[in-house]
């Protein structure tokens, strides 16, 4: 029946279109019955097969998939309840060869533009043995809680199990104490992604259990990571596993006025109450040898009823508050337990106190990308009726340094269980994609220091896009005709995104608005506090490209080609410096130092900053990073800028310099009025004396020597200039 009325409505509509031809119903001839029915059955299947097509599109891609990880669900008592057989299987113990390339799966991971791996939560279950007795005396904790809903507000998280890279299980391992070590085993392997273990990761902070206390997780657990807080170096798998702290409830609980880093009453203090009776007796003869600047303080015996032990310390009947108390001492004393791991090591942090580590093979928090000799003193174990002598050699400077130090660790990383998941997530990403990972600085430095704002240009693509263009940095001081010369010219290179003037002189202002060129980019001036000339290389929150152009306020004789042609150059090599003007060092035999040389020669192994591009990331190594004295030595001298510039960057790439273009005459702090040939003998010798001073600092020689220059293509060809790319390049 239906068939029918479908045959006949397709009659109708072809007899239709028959009768609306204008050549007239006999081009078109009638489809057979037969032929009709073929194609209208080959029409319905294509149309049921883009229908379901589209449906599998935005149908939800894994049956797996879970609804977010919410409040919500993660009530243990709302939680599906799942009987653990007594024949379940048990995974093998941990595999202590485990390592990133043997034991994970990094392919899971896959390539994404963000660099970030998926990170997936296991649904709340109750898992209890077959008589109905939990696994877990405790449930699920209010510390394991909140870091897992840390992760799920986080970045990491996604709950869609077939794009995970790395799998949490929801059963809280994080003290071994309320487990039973056998059935929480057998609750890992039933986890339906399992398979030994492979990109799975476990949170344990309190390991091992009496009388042995094991440094690592009891739990068998195969392959799987394991973010522990109690490591020795014997269970510690590097490079695998992470060392995390012993979370303090304290921090939660407590809130410490900040104090400012310096002497304060006490030197050394020890604050734990279960410490061996040898330390402790080790700890009492450096009070008696040492007078009120060691205070050793214990349990209190005496306290009123309702007054919380965990909150008071006493040293022969007197009471203190604790942790108030730690920041009355420079140094205070963290001393191993039954677990190397200790929670007193956060509450040392928090007060800004420098914790002195006695606890031999001890795998501090963090340790893969936190630089704890700046924060802390490592003490052995034996050389601990030593400690006092030790401390009182380091420099009052250093121990400023290492308290401002130790209370920003505690900020970033050990302040609540969400620093701790994390920092715990990030070091296994950067392992994972290492080309994208934190650096040195970005882990170690406070944020003052803007590191995240730039990427280190030795990891960028091969050529960086051209769209943002560069920055042009001019530094100034009162040469305002030249300075405009130079922003009009600059301001003709098609890349150019931003110009921005740095104002050296604080005692003139710069001229009005009004009376600046005006420009088609923005353009900004910066009024320095003091008159150096490493405000060149400061790295201002104005530059927001990649690339810089240093120009001095008096390179006029630059073209817009020959400045287009320098960046595109840059594109190619955004590592290197890439200048016009190019200077030499050479080795004098007969002085036997080095010697700064600017005669013309075929070799090159320096560009001067007074017109080159470089990477902004260098503005930062330049401000934060350089060696030595040799930043306040510049400044001091009012000279050699650019050649502690060289040193810097070819020292980091190991690379030369490229000098681009043929011109070699500029008119430059070296060129006499009289002559731009003749040198000032006196300012080559400085230059010398700078060479000599920054190699000194380096411990080497970095700059390297090459004998090539970067042209256009077509420079020296006897070509049509309109078909040239860049045809205004200067000559010599």
């Amino acid at each position: 029946m239906n068939r029918t009325w479908l045959s006949r409505a397709i009659g109708l509509s072809m007899c239709a279109s028959v009768k609306y031809s204008a050549r007239g119903p006999a081009l078109i001839p009638r489809m057979k019955t037969k032929h009709r029915i073929y194609y209208i059955a080959l029409f319905s299947v294509v149309l049921l097969g883009l229908i379901a097509t589209g449906m599998f599109q935005f149908w939800p891609h894994s049956i797996e998939s879970t609804a977010d990880w919410s409040v919500e669900r993660r009530s243990v008592h709302d939680s599906p309840l799942v009987h653990l057989p007594a024949s379940s299987p048990i995974p093998e113990r941990g595999d202590l060869s485990c390592r990133m390339h043997t034991c994970f799966d990094v392919y899971r991971c896959g390539y994404n533009p963000k660099n970030r791996i998926k990170v997936y939560i296991y649904p709340l279950r109750r898992y209890v043995d077959e008589l109905g007795a939990p696994i877990s005396s405790t449930g699920l904790s209010r510390e394991y809680n909140e870091l897992l809903s840390a992760i799920s507000d986080s970045e990491f998280y996604t709950d869609d199990v077939s794009r995970a890279c790395l799998f949490i299980p929801s059963i809280d391992v994080l003290n071994q104490n309320s487990l039973r070590i056998r059935e929480t085993a057998q609750a890992l392997a039933q986890l339906h992604r399992w398979e030994r273990g492979m990109n799975h990761l476990l949170f344990n902070m309190l390991p091992g259990g009496p009388p042995d206390y094991n440094t690592a997780l009891d739990v068998p657990r195969d392959r799987a990571l394991l973010a522990g807080g109690g490591f020795s170096t014997w269970t510690y798998r590097q490079g695998y596993d992470v060392s995390i702290p012993v979370y303090s409830p304290l921090s939660a609980e407590v809130e410490l006025p900040k104090k400012q880093p310096g002497p304060r009453p006490y030197f050394v203090l020890s604050s734990q109450t279960a410490v061996h009776m040898e330390y402790r007796a080790e700890l009492e003869a450096l009070k008696a040898e040492n007078g009120e600047a060691v205070l050793i303080l214990d349990k209190c015996t005496n306290l009123s009823e309702g007054v919380s032990p965990t909150r008071k310390r006493c040293y022969k009947g007197q009471v203190y508050d604790y942790p108030q108390t730690l920041q009355e001492s420079t140094f205070c004393v963290v001393l191993r337990g039954a677990r190397l791991g200790q929670a007193v090591l956060s509450d040392v942090l928090q007060a800004g106190c420098v914790p002195v580590i006695i606890a031999d093979s001890y795998i501090l928090p963090f340790s893969e990308v936190l630089d704890w000799k700046r924060a802390s003193v490592v003490v052995p174990e034996d050389k601990l009726s030593e400690m006092y002598s030790i401390l009182k050699s380091i420099p009052q400077r250093q121990v400023e340094e290492m308290q401002r130090q130790a209370h920003w660790f505690w900020e970033a990383y050990f302040s609540s269980m969400k620093a701790i998941a994390l920092a715990t997530l990030q070091i296994i990403n950067d392992r994972i994609y290492p080309y994208a990972a934190r650096s040195y600085e970005q882990w170690n430095d406070p944020s003052v220091v803007k590191w995240s704002r730039v990427n280190s240009p030795l990891f960028l693509p091969l050529i960086p896009p051209r769209s943002p263009g560069f920055t042009a940095v001019v530094l100034t001081y009162d040469r305002v005709e030249s300075l405009f010369r130079v922003i009009t010219e600059i301001s003709k290179v098609p890349s150019l995104s931003k110009l921005l003037v740095v104002w050296n002189n604080q005692n003139k202002s710069p001229p009005e608005e009004s009376l600046w060129p005006k420009i088609t980019v923005p353009l900004k001036v910066v009024r320095t506090t003091e008159n150096k000339l490493s405000n060149r290389f400061f790295p201002y929150d104005e530059i927001e490209t990649e690339a810089v152009l240093a120009i001095d306020d008096d390179i006029i004789m630059l073209t817009s080609d020959e400045l287009q042609f320098g960046y595109e150059v840059w594109r190619e090599f955004p590592d290197r410096l890439v200048g016009y003007p190019g200077r030499l060092h050479l080795w004098d035999h007969e002085m036997s130092k080095w010697k700064y040389e600017s005669e013309w020669t075929n070799e090159v192994s320096m560009v001067l900053t007074g017109a080159a591009f470089y990477h902004k990331y260098f503005n930062y190594l330049y401000t934060y990073k350089m060696p030595g004295d040799i930043k306040n030595w510049v400044d001091a001298h009012m000279n050699c800028e650019d050649i502690a510039m060289n040193f810097l960057v070819a020292n980091i790439t190991g690379k030369a310099p490229i000098k681009v273009t043929p011109r070699k005459k500029f008119k430059c702090p070296e060129c006499t009025a009289i002559d731009g040939l003749s040198l000032d003998q006196t300012h080559m010798v400085e230059r010398s004396e700078c060479i000599n001073k920054f190699a000194s600092v380096f411990g080497m020689m970095p700059l390297k020597v090459v004998e090539h220059r970067a042209d256009p293509v077509l420079y020296k060809d006897d070509f049509p200039e309109k078909l040239k790319s860049f045809p205004n390049i200067g000559s010599l």
